[in-house]
């Protein structure tokens, strides 16, 4: 990857948007290794159109989905498609981890937002909130489900120090990433998310 333009950082248990236009490709990187980005994105054109868990899965007609998948909008449309994943295992079942999850799940009281929060915080500028942030795409998240019981565990992430996956816009797109805040789904281990937009010629 050397001679790319620089990349940007997401601290740990942050988040972040960038505006892409159509064709334009964004690389998120995994600098340190075992950390997961929960990545949603809107329609320029509509903010109404967003980026869809149950579409995506349904076309590609599996649960995780890597280079030559499209990730389609909640209106059938592509928004994304995988160039390139070094990692080959991400996420796009579970919702994004908020303050009640951290709560129900951890027992936790310290009120952190988690990855919804800082998603809306991200989003805020564009008028979208927390009730409108979808199911994400949670690149490199490590989720099995069980072929007998149905049962789902979250494991620590597959991705290696420099692992990155490559996303065309298919669309133009606001597109907010974070540097997940749920210790499970990262090994226990909070660790910033990298990323680069590469514009179109």
């Amino acid at each position: 990857m050397s001679g790319q333009p620089s990349c940007d950082r997401i601290p740990p248990c942050s988040g972040r948007a960038v505006e892409l236009e159509r064709g334009d490709e964004l690389v998120v990187i995994d600098p340190m290794g075992q950390q997961v980005s929960d990545l949603t994105a809107f329609s320029r054109e509509d903010l109404a159109e967003y980026l869809s868990s149950g579409r995506s899965i349904d076309y590609a007609s599996k649960l995780w989905l890597s280079t030559g998948d499209v990730l389609y909008s909640n209106r059938s449309r592509p928004m994304f498609t995988i160039i390139e994943d070094t990692c080959g295992r991400h996420d796009f079942t579970l919702t994004p981890c908020s303050k009640r999850m951290f709560e129900i799940l951890y027992g936790e009281t310290e009120g952190r937002p988690g990855c919804e929060g800082n998603l809306a915080a991200a989003l805020a500028p564009y008028g979208i909130d927390s009730d409108r942030i979808p199911i994400a795409f949670n690149i490199f998240m490590h989720v099995t489900v069980d072929g007998a019981t149905g049962a789902v565990a979250v494991l620590p992430p597959l991705s290696r120090a420099g692992d990155f996956i490559r996303l065309r816009a298919e669309m133009p797109l606001v597109v907010a990433m974070t540097a997940c805040s749920a210790g499970q789904s990262n090994n226990f281990s909070y660790k910033p998310i990298d990323f680069r937009v590469e514009r179109k010629a």
